[in-house]
């Protein structure tokens, strides 16, 4: 199939294409969206698309496939939309950092619970709370990564034990 027959068969499906977006949204504008999306990919993608298959399976799959990641992209990243006067929502304060005085001295607290633990352990469960991996922790300190992941684990246990007043 030429690329020219190709786009015809995707514009003669764009019709169809709006009506399978009523299974995943009601929005208007959302709709207008992801066949724009499944239309584009298609295009995109026509390398990947093998003769004498079925093309409208192949775009609902596509559709279905960017509607999921769609989907998923916003519930990671938790988007709000603040639609009240003067963004009410957005100007609300945060009572989830360690600003207040509680929660500096919360933080004075773990941290002086940390610095508790002994030497060897303390090293490894620092390098791993500044994103070290586990073998570039056992390079670093020439030690089996067996042990590094056994210091960590008893460094979190010890950790826990210490501060077992704000599990309560």
């Amino acid at each position: 199939m030429t690329a020219l027959e190709f786009n015809h068969q995707i514009a003669s499906l764009t019709s169809t294409l709006e009506l399978f977006t009523k299974k995943f949204t009601s929005d208007k504008m959302e709709s207008e969206d992801l066949v724009q999306d499944t239309v584009l990919k298609a295009l995109t993608y026509r390398d990947k698309f093998r003769q004498n298959t079925n093309l409208k399976g192949w775009l609902f799959t596509i559709m279905r496939n960017t509607f999921i990641n769609n989907y998923r992209k916003v519930q990671r990243n938790k988007t709000s939309h603040d639609d009240t006067k003067e963004l009410y929502f957005l100007n609300v304060a945060d009572d989830y950092t360690f600003n207040t005085p509680d929660g500096s001295y919360e933080y004075k607290d773990i941290q002086k619970c940390v610095h508790e633990i002994k030497e060897d352990l303390l090293t490894p469960f620092e390098m791993h709370t500044e994103g070290f991996k586990y073998h570039e922790i056992a390079e670093q300190l020439n030690i089996p990564i067996g042990t590094v992941k056994n210091r960590i684990f008893h460094a979190r246990k010890e950790i826990q034990k210490k501060l077992v007043a704000y599990s309560q």
